[in-house]
Order: C-alpha cells, then structure tokens, then sequence
C-alpha cells in the first residue's frame, strides 16, 4: 500500500487521564476533523500514535513551522530525469490513501498556509489542487488532526475562528501525581521512589508559571531527566540538563527551580 511506511507496528504507550480515547474512537467513526490542546509535552502526540495504532490507520505526521507553504502539504512539480512529474504532499497522500493526518503545533504555520485545510474540514471532504487542476476526493477512511498550544497564541500567532469552528477538541493537561508517576515509571525505567521526587519537582515548577515562566516541567522532561538518572546521572545533575537549563534562560527562575529540585532531591 503507498501508505505502508506510515503504519505503526507496535503499541505506543499511552496512559489514558480521562475518557480520550473514547472520544477519539467516536469522532473517527464520525470521520470527524480532531483539534488536541494542550501544553507542550502533555502526551497530544503520543495520543495520536497510540490512537492511529488502535484503529489501525498510517499515521502521516507533519512539523507545521512559519515558513511551511501550502505546496508543503499538498505537493509541487518537480524536475526528474523524464521531465516535469507531480508529487504528492504528505496532506494529498493521507487524503488519496485513507491515513490520517497529523498536523502538530498548527498555530506554527502561516494563517495563508492552514486555510488550504478548510474544504477538508466540512461536507465536501475534499483538497483541491489547483495547480494541478483536480479536486481529491478525500478517502472514506481519511481523517485530519491538529494540535496546538493555546498557552503561546498571541494576536499575531494563534488559529482563525473560521479554522477552529471546524474542528471538535480535546483538551490536555498534566496528568495526575499518581498518573504522571507511572507515566515516568514506563518511559524511563527507574523506580518509582524516584519517578515520584521527579513529579513533585514538576510540580513544584508549575507553580512557578504567571511567575515568570511561560510553561512549568512537561511530562516529557521528567521523562528525559528520569532516562538520565537510569543511567547513572545523579537526580539533581540530571534536572539540571533535562529541565532547569531548557526551561528558562533567567538566572533568578533558574535558582528557584533549582531550589525546588534541591528540596526534593536532598
């Protein structure tokens, strides 16, 4: 099948935090267009994969980024050595071949560039491209995802109405203490002892948000600080590579986290 290299073969790990996957089970019957909120690193992506493996769908994933074209998505003439050929883009291969398509951080992309998504996104289900001259109807097994951070919309970066209308969403946030240990537990490999000081460090950042930092500790760094640490890294060390240096630039937030780890970590 020409959609074979997106198919995932192996369960990708997902602890559910609420009803998601219900719901998501619902709107892909529905072939209904999913919109996924959430801060950085809340497992939107993860959701994806796990669900796309469930309902045995390729999973055809685009990095949307401001200076993405609508020519990126939906496909461009190319020279070869017989001349002039059309190539799909990975939008027109997931709407040709039934896969579904995940748009991740759409709010990166240029507002000229997401409007090319909106007759995908009603009755019609269908992409034109119209340098080609032909109007795709989109497969009946075709369905499109998109997620972003509405933590980081401004005026300037943030989705239309008219684009946000036609999705239905689900919303993500930090899981449970209890969820976010096992969550680390999994992924990392290390002791639960320890996957829980890493938890209570997160939440300890979290706080720290209004306060100076846009976003707190995502899942997805205790993860990261937690692999370290299974390799030998002391805890504090590790938080410092994994969360207090990515997370801010600002000497005074550093020191507070670190302080946080410190209390923790002791």
């Amino acid at each position: 099948m020409a959609l074979n290299a997106y198919r995932i073969t192996e369960e990708p790990y997902y602890h559910s935090i609420g009803n998601e996957i219900a719901l998501f089970d619902a709107a892909y019957a529905a072939r209904m267009p999913m919109m996924l909120k959430g801060p950085t690193g809340s497992g939107k992506t993860r959701f994806v994969e796990h669900m796309a493996w469930r309902l045995g769908r390729p999973l055809v994933t685009v990095a949307c980024h401001e200076d993405m074209t609508a020519s990126d998505l939906v496909g461009r003439f190319l020279l070869d050595a017989g001349g002039t050929v059309w190539h799909d883009g990975p939008l027109t291969q997931a709407v040709r071949h039934g896969g579904i398509c995940y748009l991740d951080e759409i709010v990166e992309a240029r507002q000229d560039t997401t409007v090319v998504i909106h007759p995908l996104t009603d009755s019609r289900r269908v992409l034109p491209l119209e340098k080609r001259g032909e109007l795709v109807a989109a497969h009946p097994d075709f369905q499109l995802v998109i997620s972003y951070n509405p933590g980081y919309q401004s005026v300037l970066k943030d989705l239309k109405e008219s684009t946000k209308q036609r999705f239905a969403a689900i919303e993500f946030g930090h899981p449970s203490s209890d969820a976010e240990t096992r969550i680390v537990c999994t992924e990392a490999g290390v002791p639960e002892e320890i996957a829980a000081r890493l938890v209570r460090i997160a939440v300890s950042s979290r706080n720290l948000k209004g306060h100076g930092l846009r976003e707190g500790a995502s899942t997805r760094m205790l993860v990261h600080a937690a692999r370290l640490v299974a390799r030998g890294v002391a805890l504090a060390t590790a938080c410092d590579i994994a969360l207090v240096l990515p997370i801010t630039d600002d000497a005074d937030l550093r020191d507070a986290v670190r302080a946080a780890i410190a209390a923790v970590a002791a």
